[in-house]
């Protein structure tokens, strides 16, 4: 996953970076700041790369592109010198062809490291060609830009044909403006029968207005007044609610109709839970590193084994760690990658795996889950098949621990990925980089010592001598953190993949504490857990918990799991508190959000904290059986599925209009046909307000909180996928599917 701090070069360039990627309107033009657009008189002073031999001859410029490509880059064609003003909107047009048709990368950028880019746009290319305008605004002076188009990374061979380019200045952009759609809001998948169902409409009207809820057939079924609810401050519209839960009968297609607004259809029915609770899971196999992953397994999904050093791939069967780090190297391969990239971080891997387990061991249908279910390669051999695809993960982060008699031995290597980032698309199995292993950190060494203390006692029914191991790992990983209390990971180590830094580990401490004593029992963490600070602390922030803020984690499972801790009544009624917190924010929140920061900016990843916002509301459920608080998790989910601003849900093959293009190197249609999408179940992001991605300041500056997302492969800031988005996910979707 890539997280700000790891992209500190690259946000602190993309500062420089345009705003508004739209169509351009009519404007003064300005003077052409393209030499020999037109290749009437040949094709100088364009270049390209060394691999394409340019030809002008027919009045265009085209080029037979080699196929065998690993980059986008690694096949250009380009003009240099390009002078932009700060402050200027310029019209940039150009004809382009593509024999067969191929997505292509046009870009003005910074001619030199770090390749700063002024405008970014992936066309789709057709054989019969098609004319693109753009405009774009510099923020800053700059004599010298690159004009680039990068048209490698194709497996075949295939020409691309360029004409009429041109920029000038003097254009007027126009503001990005998504589309929405019907001013209704609702659950695009389907409310519960017996359940809340809620939806959104925006309107100008300060009255209460009349509603409908239709039938497939068109009928009115239920009917009733809206309620006022003033403008929302997270999306900066006047909204209304509106509460059709006395209807319950099931059935599909549904709409519900508003201020002349019919709402996208939906289903009032329990089965897309039953669904999603296993496609939410089946995304991990695909995201699976060191193994083939079968196409009969995953239709359309199927690729070689990523990063086993099959060449031209390094592996990471053999990693060295970064240079002056350690004098050994490990064999790291297997594990998830962590995002729409190739590194593998244990602090993301810690609580996504640590999810997976507790989805299981926290189950009341744990046949639910039985072997078999997932359609793995280790399915039939008699373990729990979420087990068999959390263990994958969980044998990585075994793998991370420095050997004994090393420096630092029991502690956790921070993270593993290539020593320079990629670009996209690129499957992992033809990643040509160096891997490293970066150095160990107190958080990593806590997440190891916590995920294995808990891997302990899940897998003890089905395999003790993994079960044995884990926990001699995670009392081995306890005693080199606390002999090495602040080896924090570095804010700047964000070369090739997220940095991951956390400055305050104290809530890993208390985690791993919280689960080496519900597996053993044992004084010495039982003392530990009492004398945290986090035990008694109100520790339910309002942006929720994540990778770096675990100390939640040790409170619910303390909470839920059986354990002689002396004030657990007390544990358990603060849990209840913490979700009595979040219902109060979802009943305040005009579209049901149990999220709502006071500083009204939404977070990176601000989806996987919302759900996990929901699990608390969920334990709260279990502990006291009281509906409000199943009524709040399922309302907190209408959100996910389309009941917001942009109406649309954030789930990929789930809603009428569901995001599709994460930010993936290979779930990567969007710019390769040849490519899929991400799977079904797979979370978006979602809004992020500091939209650190060139893409996304080009096109969202200054938008309100829920309007900070686009559903675009270039927007890893609000479009990413990650394993620890989806563990939330998949904790959700089985435990409504349990109290459907």
């Amino acid at each position: 996953m890539t997280r700000p701090l790891g992209r500190l070069a690259i946000a602190a360039a993309a500062s420089l970076l345009a705003t508004g990627l739209t169509a351009s309107t009519a404007y003064a033009e300005g003077p052409e700041q393209i030499v020999n657009g037109t290749f009437d008189n040949g094709h100088a002073p364009w270049w390209g790369t060394g691999n394409i031999t340019l030809d002008s001859s027919s009045g265009q410029l085209c080029a037979d592109i080699p196929g065998g490509t690993v980059n986008p880059w690694d096949v250009i064609i380009g003009l240099d010198n390009i002078p932009l003003v700060n402050g200027e909107t310029y019209a940039y047009k150009f004809f382009a062809t593509a024999t067969p048709a191929k997505v292509g990368k046009a870009l003005i950028q910074l001619p030199v490291d770090p390749w700063t880019q002024f405008f970014s746009a992936n066309p789709e290319l057709s054989v019969s060609g098609n004319d693109y305008t753009y405009t774009f605004t510099a923020s800053a002076d700059l004599p010298n830009a690159q004009v680039a188009f990068q048209i490698g990374g194709s497996v075949d061979p295939w020409r691309f044909c360029l004409d009429n380019v041109s920029l000038t200045g003097g254009a007027v952009a126009e503001p990005y403006v998504p589309d929405t759609g019907p001013r209704v809001r609702v659950n695009q998948v389907g409310y519960l029968p017996k359940g809340p169902k809620n939806a959104t409409i925006v309107t100008e009207a300060t009255a209460a207005l009349p509603w409908q809820l239709k039938n497939a057939a068109g009928r009115v079924v239920a009917s009733g007044q809206t309620a006022p609810r003033g403008v929302d401050a997270s999306s900066g519209q006047n909204v209304h609610s509106v509460d059709f839960s006395r209807y319950t009968k099931p059935g599909t297609g549904y709409t519900l109709v508003a201020d002349g607004e019919t709402s996208r259809p939906f289903d009032i029915d329990a089965a897309f839970w039953q669904r999603l609770r296993i496609d939410a899971l089946k995304m991990y196999y695909t995201q699976r590193s060191g193994i083939e992953i079968q196409d009969s397994l995953r239709p359309g999904y199927g690729r070689p084994a990523g990063h086993v050093g099959v060449a031209p791939n390094q592996g990471d069967t053999n990693v060295p760690c970064q240079p002056g780090v350690c004098d050994y190297t490990l064999d790291v391969s297997g594990g998830w990658y962590d995002a729409g990239d190739h590194g593998k971080y244990v602090v993301n891997g810690g609580i996504s795996v640590y999810q997976l387990m507790s989805e299981y061991e926290r189950s009341e249908q744990p046949w639910k889950l039985r072997d078999g279910t997932l359609a793995l390669p280790e399915s039939g051999n008699r373990v729990p098949d979420i087990l068999d695809e959390a263990r994958w993960e969980q044998e990585f982060l075994l793998s991370m621990q420095v050997p004994a008699g090393k420096p630092f031995a029991g502690m956790a290597h921070h993270k593993v990925h290539d020593e320079s980032w990629t670009g996209l698309p690129l499957l992992p199995h033809v990643d040509d980089k160096k891997r490293e292993l970066h150095p160990v950190s107190t958080a990593a060494t806590l997440n190891l010592a916590a995920t294995a203390a808990q891997a302990a006692r899940v897998f003890w029914p089905y395999d003790k001598a993994f079960a044995k191991s884990n926990l001699a790992a995670a009392k081995a990983a306890w005693a080199a953190a606390k002999a090495n209390p602040d080896r924090l990971a570095d804010p700047a180590d964000g070369n090739g993949g997220g940095t991951y830094s956390d400055a305050d580990v104290s809530d890993e401490f208390y985690w791993a504490a919280a689960e080496l004593y519900i597996t053993t029992g044992g004084k010495e963490f039982k003392d530990f857990v009492l004398a945290s600070p986090h035990h008694t602390a109100d520790i339910w922030r309002e942006r929720g918990f994540d990778w770096a803020s675990t100390a939640q984690l040790g409170r619910l499972d303390l909470a839920m799991l059986p354990n002689n801790l002396p004030d657990r009544h007390r544990v358990r009624k603060s849990v209840v508190a913490g979700a009595d917190k979040y219902l109060a924010t979802l009943d305040a929140h005009p579209y049901g959000v149990p999220y709502a920061p006071s500083d009204n900016v939404y977070d990176w990843g601000s989806n996987n904290l919302v759900i996990n916002n929901l699990v608390v509301v969920a334990t709260a459920y279990d502990l006291t059986g009281k509906d409000k608080y199943r009524d709040g998790v399922l309302e907190g989910m209408d959100y996910i599925f389309g009941r917001n601003a942009l109406n649309q849900s954030y789930v990929t093959g789930y809603g009428e209009v569901a995001s599709k293009n994460q930010h993936s190197r290979w779930y990567a249609h969007q710019l390769n046909a040849d490519l899929p999408n991400p799977p079904a179940g797979t979370l978006a992001g979602g809004p992020n307000s500091s939209i650190q991605d060139p893409v996304a300041q080009q096109k969202l500056r200054g938008c309100a909180p829920q309007f900070c997302y686009l559903d675009d492969i270039e927007s890893w800031s609000t479009n990413e996928l990650t394993i620890n988005w989806n563990a939330p996910l998949s904790w959700i979707a089985e435990w409504v599917a349990e109290r459907a």
